[in-house]
């Protein structure tokens, strides 16, 4: 036997030897992805797998196959990957599995998989415990249907409102990004040692994106430049993936589209190897993003050709290219010129191979196939119960004036649903087709079944008429006359009911991709889109009865008017398959909300990029501008109350090598049991280089009973309190350092800690 076919063999000395039985044509399949729908793997007719077409375009074997699950139920997938293996395994030389990669950012987008809350909508949670479950769910969908790689998780800082793919994120704040990622890569891959730790049976390669730079773009853009200078960039958005590699093991990291100091992440040498790979000892695969390569050419004009770009590529880093090959499928043209090294060729694929040995894909191959649920890929009720409490987790509390939350079932006999986002269940991008959706309109007749109360539906106004094909340029507003109708039919409805649930916000269409130009619904304008506003001034035209407005979309909104005129708010983004019902929960009180916002909601578009850990000299005001968000980062409130005390640090003066821990104790003062993520943000008072006033550097999510104290403890140290001086070294600084916990980003200092030379 082979020593590469003995899996007790150490994983290296495997790779090893396979890639000394390897042609360079065989080697260079590996750094290639193959499209399954672009480039046809499958009969015209039956769509399903086709050996023939296989024998056309991989039959020297491949290193992923992208997407070829995702327009098949759990046990049409299953089979589906099975055809591939058997294909590669039986069929090539050498009978190499191949990595068959998915998307996942909010559960795996495919037919009757879960759609669990969008990341923004995850961050809100505030949950890295919650996030892992969720993820783990995703991966043992996945790998049931025989995927093997997520393109997830997003670990980008957003910290522009007008960038449209905020909702892929988890928010503006490096820390709360970082141990969100770290739990969603555990989820995938389970808990890993060492990157050498093998990836079960049950998991999923787990993928970090957009390395670097690429969530706070010029202007809000999507794939504009990064602007950040290297201390920004080491001490903001590097981080998340620091603790993703080193805390997590995560297994693969996704190249961004974007350039950071003119040089385009594809050919970044300096970030893909020296920091990633050098600095932090990485081992994993980097992946290009789709077309990523091709880009370098056709976008940003730093190749001559394709081929140029594919070699640079690899010799920056770039280990193999998804979704086709572009500019990969030139690389042996390279060796055999001269102008690139077997050796950098040798060095990509063996990460590839390493891959799947860690996998575990040489031994099994293959996935069980069966029917119905008991295809291990199939959703299961635990699943959706997931679903359901990941998103009542994730609903943020806005704004309650009057105590109009929860709405009083005995004052209500005739209820008002309206607004756009009423009777649509909005998933947000990257979503499947769930078995189940439930729209917030469902979600309260279903709640109120058996109760006499009626429901009234009615949509208010449209958003966009549909688009025509992927360009956001083409999505076509909503029509006038036709809204003006909606708008009467809705005000007509709320002026007939005793209370009425206002529900507005963005769709799907708004941030979709256009492969041509890049972009996701970027937006100059933030304020709510069509004539959403026209709709809720009609409604909260009458003031004698209880309007709540539920915003659900995959970013901020400017809501100005609303703030001011709405009693109560509610924001939750997307909340995936199970939004209505976790909404009617919220709404009649059978849950207290208890999520928090993961991004700053500023007042006007205008004012943006606003976020919690700006510098002392960022917020000047505008002419006529009231200062400051309409609602800060860490904001959210409850059904309860809850108060802090006894916040100490103990020591409070130490040595700068050395450590104090934070604690704190809160009460729920209130009526009813609910959770509070309670926020610990440090500022540095004096320091070498400027500093944000405020930085996150601990949270914890707590469930309290009415009366239910919990004592807290948080640890800080110079992992928590270094930053880059002035000569750009990570250090911890002696002075004096304030320390705040509560329920939000905004408060006052409780302690001070003194950090002394050592």
């Amino acid at each position: 036997m082979p020593l590469f076919r003995d899996p007790r063999a150490a994983v290296d000395q495997r790779v090893g030897d396979l890639l000394m039985r390897m042609t360079l044509p065989e080697k260079v399949a590996q750094l290639q992805s193959v499209n399954w729908e672009h480039t046809r793997l499958y009969d015209d007719r039956t769509r399903l797998f086709s050996p023939e077409r296989a024998r056309a375009l991989i039959a020297l074997g491949i290193g992923h196959v992208t997407r070829p699950g995702d327009a098949h139920d759990a046990r049409g997938a299953a089979e589906l990957a099975n055809a591939i293996q058997r294909f590669l395994v039986t069929e090539t030389r050498l009978g190499i599995p191949a990595i068959l990669h998915e998307e996942a950012l909010h559960g795996f987008v495919g037919p009757s998989a879960t759609s669990f809350p969008q990341a923004i909508a995850l961050g809100a949670t505030f949950d890295p415990a919650l996030v892992e479950r969720v993820f783990t769910a995703t991966a043992r969908q996945m790998r049931g249907r025989g995927a093997t790689q997520a393109l997830a998780p997003v670990v980008d800082v957003a910290r522009d409102a007008r960038w449209g793919r905020i909702e892929e994120t988890y928010g503006e704040d490096p820390f709360l990004a970082a141990r969100m990622g770290v739990a969603a890569i555990q989820g995938l891959q389970g808990r890993r040692s060492s990157d050498d730790t093998p990836i079960g049976a049950e998991h999923v390669l787990a993928t970090a994106k957009h390395f670097v730079g690429h969530g706070t773009p010029e202007a809000g853009r999507n794939t504009a430049p990064g602007n950040f200078s290297p201390r920004v960039l080491r001490e903001v958005f590097l981080p998340p993936f620091e603790a993703v590699v080193r805390e997590a093991r995560v297994g693969s990291v996704m190249a961004s589209y974007n350039e950071v100091d003119a040089i385009p992440m594809h050919v970044n040498r300096d970030l893909l190897m020296n920091v990633l790979r050098w600095e932090w000892g990485w081992k994993g695969l980097v992946v290009s993003d789709y077309f990523g390569i091709a880009e370098l050419e056709r976008r940003h004009h730093v190749a001559a050709d394709l081929r140029e770009a594919g070699r640079r590529a690899l010799l920056a880093g770039v280990d193999l290219e998804l979704p086709e090959a572009e500019g990969f499928a030139h690389l042996a043209e390279d060796v055999a010129s001269g102008m690139l090294s077997a050796s950098a060729i040798d060095v990509a694929v063996g990460r590839v191979l390493r891959a799947k040995f860690l996998l575990g894909l040489f031994e099994s191959p293959y996935v069980t196939v069966a029917s119905g649920p008991d295809q291990l890929g199939a959703e299961t009720a635990a699943d959706r119960a997931l679903a359901r409490r990941a998103a009542e987790e994730a609903i943020v509390l806005l704004k309650n004036e009057g105590r109009v939350l929860p709405l009083d079932l005995r004052r209500i006999r005739t209820l008002a649903v309206v607004g756009p986002n009423a009777a649509v269940c909005r998933l947000g991008g990257y979503s499947g087709t769930p078995l189940h959706k439930v729209s917030v309109a469902d979600g309260i007749r279903a709640r109120l079944a058996g109760a006499p109360i009626k429901v009234l539906v009615a949509e208010g106004c449209g958003l966009t008429q549909g688009g025509r094909g992927w360009r956001d340029d083409l999505v076509v507003p909503a029509d006038a006359a036709v809204d003006a109708r909606l708008i009467a039919e809705a005000t007509q409805a709320a002026r007939a009911a005793d209370a009425v649930v206002l529900v507005l916000g963005l769709n799907e269409q708004l941030s979709r991709e256009g492969w041509a130009d890049t972009h996701r619904g970027d937006r100059f304008d933030l304020e709510l889109p069509g004539r959403q506003m026209d709709l809720a001034r009609a409604v909260l035209g009458r003031h004698d009865k209880p309007v709540v407005v539920l915003l659900l979309g995959g970013g901020p909104v400017t809501i100005s008017e609303l703030a001011a005129t709405a009693p109560a708010i509610l924001e939750g983004f997307y909340l995936g398959q199970e939004t209505g019902t976790a909404v009617a929960g919220i709404l009649f009180g059978d849950v207290s909300p208890g999520g928090k916002l993961p991004i700053t909601l500023p007042r006007h578009t205008g004012t943006v990029p606003m976020y919690a850990a700006y510098k002392p000299s960022a917020r000047r005001a505008y002419l006529f501008e009231e200062p400051g968000p309409e609602w800060p980062f860490g904001h959210g409130l409850s059904y309860t109350t809850f108060q802090y005390s006894d916040v100490k640090a103990s020591p409070d003066r130490f040595q700068t090598d050395g450590h104090t821990t934070i604690s704190a104790t809160v009460t729920n003062t209130g009526p009813v049991a609910g959770d509070e993520v309670v926020q610990l943000y440090v500022h540095d008072l004096v320091s070498s280089v400027t500093r944000p006033v405020q930085e996150l550097k601990g949270f914890k999510r707590v469930h309290l009973q009415p009366g239910e104290a919990a004592h807290l403890d948080f640890a800080l140290g110079p992992a928590e309190l270094a930053f880059y001086d002035i000569e750009m070294h990570r250090t911890v600084e002696p002075g004096r350092f304030e320390v705040m916990v509560g329920g939000s980003s905004v408060g006052a200092p409780q302690a001070k800690l003194d950090v002394v030379p050592r």
